[in-house]
């Protein structure tokens, strides 16, 4: 299993993380990526295939405390946000003018 954290552009959202069988992981995140948005997520489809991972994924909250490890980042209504993402990988974010946020790797 790999965690998801969703990030959502609501004003009342909470950052949920939530639990991926490795199966459906791949279905929103393609291999070597680990941050996706919403929108480019359901434009690779298939369609039903995503509908019922996501069903499944939104019954597994874990609660931030117990989770060990988040493997991805899931935007929603974030588009603007893309930009900081160029290559889908959190570790390899950007600031504006293009140089990498984190100055250091892990």
């Amino acid at each position: 299993m790999k965690n998801i954290q969703v990030i959502d552009g609501a004003l009342n959202a909470v950052y949920d993380v939530f639990s991926a069988t490795d199966e459906e992981f791949a279905l929103i995140f393609p291999p070597g990526q680990d941050v996706a948005f919403i929108d480019e997520v359901m434009a690779r489809g298939p369609r039903a295939d995503l509908d019922k991972a996501f069903e499944r994924i939104w019954q597994r909250r874990i609660p931030k405390a117990k989770a060990i490890g988040i493997h991805g980042l899931l935007f929603y209504e974030l588009e603007h946000k893309k930009k900081y993402y160029p290559t889908r990988r959190d570790e390899e974010a950007t600031n504006p003018d293009g140089s990498r946020l984190r100055a250091f790797k892990p």
